[in-house]
């Protein structure tokens, strides 16, 4: 399969996020042609800029007119002066004039006379100062560049500091840029003086940090666009927010994309998706380095695999690594030796390892040593003992740039000192990789006992080393070890880095021939594989292969319930949850939670125990789980991060159960610890799980901003491991947040998209699929279409009583099918459903789910004109949501209720009010909401009647289809073809397809023929 490389990165990196030092230095460019001179110092490690910002001092000064010339310094000059004879020798033909030509030529040319005294060399210095100063004022101004003057030999150094000193009067612009830990003594000092003296400006280029990096590298895999949301509806009542609105933007929504043309069938395919996470990641690890940055992206750099390895793309490694490779040819043999030693020994090493790997004697290593640390190639740590690479980008450069046999022998050497130390087998794994060849079957074993230890904490390495184990496995199976459990393991890495494809490949693969497998094997077998189809979205599939394992198992389940099959019930557990069929696995799973309770193994213990509690909240029965969950947090908060990296689904589980029995705090915590400890290398298929349980907390509490971002990103690593429902829940999610955070002008590309996150996924009544239903119809309420939202909530989840939906949100989806209901004009139905809200907030007992219902209920008295009741419960709905931190769904009550407000206390009551909505509406980015305040608001002003939105016809059908689903209804209905109609609406013909399908759904007609005789009664009604 061909390698796709994830990162890309601009030509000009060294000057991303570098304004401030360009401004600077453009000024002072400037300031030569009102004859001010400056001595400017650029100072920083390798890598960082300090060469492009020199060149942007030459380019400014070349638009202005002014002259320049630059020179470099280089390592072993031959000549004296030789930074200063480059930088002036090119200029003598094209700029001095004929007169003093000659004069300029001995002036410089005497410089490089060996054989002067050093007074006869200071006063030629003090000549070329003078000279510099005649250039410049004949020029109007001038501009010397001397660039790595760390490198710079000692008599340009003297007279480099001489010009600092004694900077050259007039309009000269000198700049130095060198390395500070390279630049020999005196010419620091005479730098710093300056700087105290004001004599010199520094610049001290600074790494990037996390957000200048992702700007580095924008070419994220986009996800495909709606092709309608190029054309999206406006709303021409829609008030603007003033300009003091204040309201956070989110930035993300600009780039907001949709689906593909056919929504129940995402495209996943293209690069690995790169995430903003994994953009911190990458500038963490090059330290915000520009020149590293660029390193690490040629080498495809992979989050998983730093800092084991610099990514797979080795040529790409060493092409961009050119100016690393320039500072290693430089070394002598002594030194070359001793640094390929440090790349194969890795960080911190000490002086007799180097000499043991290198086979230099000890005098030798440490001269050798002398110079690397000359060169910056290695520091010494702060003992002063052990050395380590300035950068580990540094350390894989030498070592993929070493010669092959002197490699081979230092891990060889590496290995054996290792051996000797009776060190880990992980550590020595790192040198058995590279002596497969060699080694045979003893590197084999350790590759196998160093991924073991490794499984945890570093799972790309433990899967790198079971594929070279895989690849080089000798017939007859030597190693003691069976195929079969070698793919087990590489399958539970892989699955650990998020690669749930790959590892539910080779699961497949085992259990091709199942029955030749000894029982604990094939559970474990089993168990992996649902598993991999769980983190997958394949449910019901993860259900039947835990349901054949159980089968296989001799006689009824032993107790205490053995760990491994306990494993297999939890796993049981979890995939009936979310495939919404809980009630069949409820016994079990508590029975395993029980036998667990002894258990030695704490965490596992604790799994079971979260499993049942996430199981009974979801069932909604809060008075067992409340307890059940607060008992877990407390056991999570004591769990190390090691042992939650080794059990991922912890948090999760807590976290979602403290979402939905309204902890918000704990919920958020813990989202926010498990998803530390999974970018910290934990098992990365977590990652989008915890990422929408925060999005949640944070849609609900009000943070939309960061609602969004990680629903997006959630969104990307789903469709990079080819999980078709996290993909939907995403897409439905932040449809959610963006509903409240958009205003009314992006109504149509909101909805798109929670329709399009609902469609996404197969079919079926499970957990996220009945989420998915209830956000979709929030957002089309929210968007203005009650009719949508009543019919999404009845078809899609139920019928009557929503049974499809999940218990613990029942009064909240019911609460809003009374409200849509009441939009609708049907106030039978409303009083219906806000009855049966109440009585579900009343056997839940959750108070955020109790002024649901109680708002529902103020709707059904306010549409029946009774709003001295009305008022009492909007107000105290919301109250009652403010206490529960649920400020969305507060400010959303007070605009509900301006209307009784303004019945029963004035105008004035209403007006007040709507500002306090207003306010918090801003203040939680729910620019939604703001406009709604701001139009009620306009009402009372001009004096038009505050009366609820005029309820929708419903026995008009065409009232159920969306603006855009009615285009299409009538064009079709007068005889177009989707090819027709897709020219008029300048759509594509599959999506004018795809909006049939949801106008034969929501109308209930089976063809076009059916479709027009709809359309056409409609219309003659309305003459």
């Amino acid at each position: 399969m061909a390698h796709v490389a994830r990162w890309r990165t601009p030509d000009d990196t060294q000057l991303l996020a570098r304004e401030g030092e360009t401004t600077r230095l453009r000024a002072l460019v400037d300031g030569l042609r009102s004859g001010r001179g400056a001595v400017i110092e650029i100072a920083g490690d390798p890598g960082l800029g300090k060469s492009a910002l020199l060149r942007v001092v030459a380019d400014h000064a070349r638009t202005r007119g002014i002259p320049v010339t630059r020179a470099r310094a280089v390592r072993r000059p031959t000549v004296p002066y030789q930074i200063f004879v480059d930088a002036y020798g090119d200029r003598l033909a094209r700029e001095t004039a004929d007169d003093q030509r000659e004069h300029c030529r001995s002036v410089w040319g005497s410089l490089t006379d060996t054989g002067a005294s050093v007074e006869d060399r200071f006063r030629r210095g003090r000549a070329a100062r003078e000279l510099l100063a005649d250039w410049a004022a004949a020029s109007g101004g001038a501009v010397l560049l001397l660039d790595d003057l760390h490198l710079c030999d000692p008599e340009s150094a003297e007279l480099a500091a001489h010009l600092i000193r004694t900077p050259v009067p007039g309009p000269l612009l000198l700049a130095v840029a060198h390395r500070p830990r390279q630049t020999p003594l005196p010419l620091l000092e005479e730098l710093g003086h300056g700087v105290r003296a004001g004599t010199v400006v520094r610049i001290e280029p600074a790494a990037l940090d996390p957000a200048a990096v992702t700007a580095l590298l924008p070419e994220l895999p986009e996800i495909p666009e709606l092709p309608e949301l190029r054309d999206t509806s406006k709303t021409p009542d829609a008030p603007e927010l003033p300009d003091n609105a204040d309201t956070p933007e989110i930035p993300v929504f600009a780039d907001t994309p949709g689906l593909t043309d056919t929504p129940d069938t995402p495209d996943l395919a293209g690069p690995p998706a790169r995430t903003p996470a994994d953009s911190d990641r990458l500038c963490a690890a090059a330290d915000g380095n520009p020149a590293y940055l660029r390193v690490l992206a040629a080498a495809d750099w992979s989050p998983d695999g730093w800092p084991d390895s610099p990514g797979e793309d080795r040529a790409g490694l060493l092409r961009e690594a050119v100016p690393l490779a320039a500072e290693l040819d430089a070394l002598t043999p002594e030194a070359t030796a001793a640094v390929d030693a440090a790349a194969v020994l890795g960080d911190h090493v000490d002086p007799a390892d180097l000499a043991a790997v290198s086979g230099l004697d000890h005098c030798r290593i440490h001269t050798a040593l002398a110079e690397l640390t000359r060169a910056d190639l290695l520091r010494p740590d702060s003992g002063g003992v052990r050395f380590a690479f300035r950068h580990p980008v540094l350390r894989h450069v030498a070592h993929e740039r070493a010669d092959a046999v002197r490699r081979l022998a230092a891990h060889r050497r590496a290995l054996d000192l290792l051996e000797d130390r009776e060190a880990t087998a992980a550590a020595r794994a790192r040198h058995a990789e590279h002596l497969i060849g060699t080694d045979g079957v003893a590197a084999l074993e350790l590759l196998v006992e160093g991924a073991r230890e490794l499984a945890d904490d570093a799972p790309a390495t433990a899967a790198r080393w079971l594929r070279l184990v895989l690849e080089a496995q000798p017939a007859g199976d030597p190693l003691g070890l069976p195929r079969e459990a070698l793919l087990l393991a590489r399958a539970r890495a892989l699955a650990a880095t998020g690669r749930l494809a790959d590892a539910r490949a080779l699961t497949q693969e085992v259990l091709r021939d199942a029955a030749r497998l000894d029982p604990e094997s094939r559970t474990e077998a089993y168990l992996v594989s649902a598993r991999c189809e769980r983190q997958l979205g394949r449910y019901r599939e993860a259900e039947a292969l835990v349901r054949t394992a159980l089968a296989g198992l001799p006689g009824p389940l032993p107790d205490p319930v053995p760990a491994h099959i306990a494993e297999l019930a939890l796993e049981y557990g979890r995939a009936s949850l979310l495939e919404g069929t809980y009630q069949r696995t409820h016994v079990l799973v508590g029975r395993t939670a029980q036998s667990a309770n002894g258990a030695e193994d704490h965490a596992s213990a604790l799994a079971a125990k979260a499993l049942a509690a996430l199981g009974d909240t979801y069932l909604g029965e809060v008075a067992a789980a409340a307890p059940a969950v607060t008992d877990c947090a407390r056991l999570l908060d004591g769990l190390p991060d090691a042992e939650l990296a080794r059990n991922p689904d912890l948090p999760a589980a807590i976290g979602w159960s403290e979402l939905f029995l309204e902890r918000f705090p704990a919920a958020s915590r813990h989202f926010g610890r498990g998803l530390a400890v999974t970018r910290a290398g934990g098992p990365h298929q977590m990652v989008p799980h915890l990422l929408l349980g925060q999005c949640n907390v944070d849609t609900w509490t009000g943070r939309l901003d960061r609602a969004v971002r990680s629903a997006l990103e959630a969104e990307r690593l789903a469709r990079a491991a080819g999980a078709h429902d996290v993909v939907g829940r995403a897409m439905a999610h932040r449809a959610m947040a963006l509903a409240w955070a958009q205003g009314a002008q992006q109504s149509a590309v909101v909805v798109a998209l929670a329709e399009a996150g609902t469609h996404s996924t197969r079919p079926g009544d499970s957990w996220w699929a009945a989420s998915r239903v209830g956000v979709l119809a929030l957002t089309q309420l929210l968007t203005g279409d009650a009719p949508g939202a009543l019919r999404t909530l009845l078809e899609d989840g139920g019928g009557e009583g929503l049974p499809l939906l999940q218990p613990t949100l029942l009064p909240q989806w019911l609460g809003l099918l009374a409200m849509a209901a009441v939009r609708c004009g049907d106030r039978s139905d409303a009083e219906r459903w806000a009855r049966q809200a109440e009585s579900a907030a009343d056997r839940l007992g959750l108070p955020g789910q109790r002024m649901h219902a109680q708002r529902a209920r103020a709707l059904v008295h306010a549409s029946g004109g009774e709003h001295d009741t009305a008022v009492l419960l909007f107000e105290r709905s919301a109250q009652g949501f403010r206490r529960a931190g649920l400020p969305i769904q507060q400010v959303w009550t007070l605009v509900l209720g301006a209307v009784s407000t303004a019945a029963v206390h004035g105008p004035a009551a209403a007006a007040a009010q709507l500002d306090s909505a207003l306010h918090l509406a801003r203040h939680y980015g729910a620019l939604r909401l703001a406009e709604e305040a701001l139009r009620e608001r306009e009402r009372l002003t001009t004096g038009t009647p505050l009366v609820p939105r005029p309820a929708t016809d419903r026995r008009q059908p065409l009232c159920l289809l969306t603006e855009r689903e009615r285009e299409v209804a009538r064009l079709v209905g007068a005889g177009g073809t989707s090819r027709q109609v897709a020219h008029e609406l300048v759509l594509s013909t599959r999506t004018v397809e795809t909006h049939l399908q949801r106008i034969y759904r929501k109308l209930d007609v089976p063809s076009r023929a059916a479709l027009a005789r709809l359309v056409e009664r409609e219309l003659h009604g309305q003459s």
